[in-house]
């Protein structure tokens, strides 16, 4: 758990010290105080999908409370759900993708350049059939 909170406070899971991202979203190559490596740690789509899952669960049934109460007009629930949506997943998706990496720092995945070195793929038969 202490990777996962390091990482979603946007610092480095191993020491907790150093930056994580380099930008807004943008992993750091290593880590400035330690020197982990980031380099190889892909989070691919979990970040994204996470979010929208936890912003989904917490938003919309606030919407069918919404409707059910007053009713308001569709208009009104796109200039109001639409943005806020927008808004709340913008601003979990840097923390969330700092706790994947975490969590992926701790359980030790080892990506693709790892996966190449250690059982390169099959090459084509010698004898010319593919």
């Amino acid at each position: 758990m202490t990777m996962i909170r390091r990482g979603l406070r946007g610092r480095c899971p191993v020491c907790g010290e150093g930056k994580l991202f380099a930008g807004f979203l943008t992993i750091a190559p290593a880590c400035d105080r330690c020197g982990a490596a980031f380099a190889h740690i892909h989070a691919d789509d979990a970040p994204p999908y996470i979010v929208i899952f936890l912003v989904g669960h917490l938003l919309v049934p606030v919407i069918f409370w919404v409707e059910k109460t007053w009713m308001p007009p569709m208009w009104l629930h796109m200039a109001l759900w639409l943005p806020l949506f927008t808004i709340i997943c913008t601003l979990m998706l840097r923390p969330v993708k700092g706790a994947v990496l975490g969590w992926m720092l701790r359980l030790g995945p080892l990506g693709d350049t790892a996966e190449a070195t250690i059982a390169p793929r099959p090459s084509a038969r010698a004898d010319g059939d593919a």
